[in-house]
């Protein structure tokens, strides 16, 4: 090496392959735990099916418990990212208002169907009494920050005179749940497929109950 060069390092390519393998037990764990339950997952099944020695999962995020909190807080964030990302296509003129909440309400729909958001779904209900505080903190790095965020954007249509809306965050609330709730029972809880044109049916009557609830010319 001359003066002055600088000296490589493989610090790099070290980190990416710890983080490489912390996602593949985070995403294994999960796969076990969605399967069998906690109660039944033991690191072992989790180190098999992420092809890790279980010293490896010690040594990245310690006991099945621990393991178990990282893996709903870490997905449920991961998730979060894209369901905020639905919002950059948010309507904000009163002509493509119908469209555009329609459009937004697919891809909502799109996100919370994916198999790891129904699996972090389906444990967190089992497993609230187990976990009461995971449940909340859960529910924080997840959902309520999109509800938060979309309850922004109505009220900004609000504001601007294309919605009548008193309480963004509720009205949130009940936008997803005109467009999601249903899904749930129809897909035994993300456990067989949807028919797609039961997701258009369900989304399209959930905007209009939304638009005839909050829309500008919704009676008073």
């Amino acid at each position: 090496m001359s003066v002055g060069e600088t000296p490589k390092t493989t610090a790099a390519p070290v980190d990416r392959g710890r983080m490489d393998k912390r996602r593949a037990i985070v995403e294994a764990a999960l796969r076990v735990f969605a399967r069998v339950g906690y109660s039944q997952a033991s690191l072992d099944l989790i180190a098999t099916e992420a092809g890790v020695a279980k010293p490896t999962i010690y040594n990245h995020l310690g006991s099945k418990e621990n393991l178990f909190r990282h893996v709903m807080t870490e997905t449920a964030a991961r998730s979060n990212a894209k369901t905020l990302d639905v919002l950059e296509a948010f309507p904000t003129d009163p002509d493509g208002l119908r469209p555009g909440l329609e459009d937004v309400a697919h891809k909502l729909v799109d996100c919370y169907c994916d198999e790891q958001s129904e699996s972090v779904r389906r444990l967190l209900y089992a497993e609230a009494v187990r976990f009461p505080d995971l449940f909340d903190e859960v529910r924080a790095s997840g959902p309520n920050q999109f509800t938060d965020a979309l309850a922004g954007r109505l009220a900004r249509l609000a504001n601007a005179g294309h919605l009548r809306i008193e309480d963004p965050e509720r009205a949130a609330n009940q936008f997803i749940a005109l467009v999601y709730e249903e899904l749930p029972g129809l897909s035994a809880l993300g456990t067989r497929p949807l028919d797609p044109e039961q997701v258009r049916r369900v989304v399209t009557a959930g905007v209009d109950t939304f638009l005839r609830a909050f829309g500008a010319d919704a009676p008073t």
